[in-house]
């Protein structure tokens, strides 16, 4: 397939990249892949990085960010996902994409996948490619497990397989959160390496929790959050339960790491009890955040 683009050198497209929480997370097998499927209910929030696409004439293709920890060649998945779009439509056009970064990196909060996702759509839109949302999930999925969720318009999310397979939920909930991402890395291989999964069935059905999620049930929500993870993140990275306890002390519904960490979020009633917290926090911990769902 190749497409000619005659996108103009002076036009520039500007897309928030927002991060993501998983407040249900069920791991049930490895699959032949190498990859677990897993089920999980995914809530976007309103703690984005912001993305900027601009065409050039001299046909090279360029990420730019300003932050030390992200890489602007082959292992950026918005690298990634622009060279399967340049080889599929024959793209000749050049690109520059600016990454400005809020989300901390390598947190379980999705920055990286939300960037490759916001980068599908600004490039279908920067070379004109008319895609639909479906072919564009179809790319997602070839890049990474959580992109395609980026491509739902929507607050919250079922996804199942690698969660990849993605449904979204018709749910009005908007939650308040505190968030706390220590200065540390944590990289989802190493966490799914280290998991041991029980061969005995385990109750994986998220509807339960999408019922109380539904209802605006806070009690509920923070008394069924889960993430099978969690065991491994801490072994590996034990002060982590010592945040979580020390979150815990301050009272919000609940407490769970994010993904694959090392993110810890509690929900609150009100954005004021997050602030409350996050004042408390912010005297220890540097990347303390209050975030709702977006």
């Amino acid at each position: 397939m190749s497409r000619q683009t005659s996108a103009n050198s002076t036009s520039r497209i500007v897309l928030r990249s927002p991060a993501k929480l998983n407040l249900f997370l069920k791991v049930l097998n490895k699959r032949p892949d190498g990859f677990h499927d897993i089920v999980t209910v995914f809530e976007r929030i309103n703690l984005s990085d912001e993305l900027s696409f601009k065409s050039n004439r001299s046909g090279a293709f360029r990420i730019h960010c300003a932050h030390p920890h992200v890489p602007l060649g082959p292992k950026n998945l918005v690298y990634k996902a622009a060279q399967l779009l340049r080889k599929d439509f024959g793209i000749k056009a050049g690109a520059d994409i600016t990454i400005k970064k809020r989300i901390p990196v390598a947190a379980g909060l999705a920055g990286g996948s939300s960037n490759a996702a916001t980068a599908l759509i600004g490039l279908n839109r920067l070379w004109r490619l008319r895609l639909s949302r479906k072919q564009l999930v179809s790319y997602a999925r070839k890049v990474g497990s959580d992109v395609a969720f980026f491509l739902h318009d929507c607050s919250w999310a079922l996804g199942t397989q690698r969660g990849d397979e993605v449904r979204g939920l018709p749910i009005k909930a908007r939650l308040w959160h505190i968030l706390v991402v220590p200065r540390l890395k944590m990289y989802s291989w190493k966490v799914y390496g280290g998991l041991k999964l029980e061969l005995t069935k385990k109750d994986d059905d998220a509807t339960i929790f999408i019922h109380h999620l539904g209802k605006n049930h806070l009690d509920e929500i923070g008394r069924l959050l889960v993430n099978d993870l969690e065991e491994v993140i801490i072994r590996l990275s034990p002060n982590l339960e010592r945040l979580q306890q020390r979150l815990k002390s301050l009272n919000p519904k609940g407490v769970m790491i994010s993904g694959s960490g090392p993110a810890v979020f509690g929900i609150t009633e009100t954005k004021k009890e997050a602030e409350r917290i996050k004042k408390i926090l912010s005297r220890r911990f540097s990347q303390v955040f209050v975030v709702s769902t977006l």
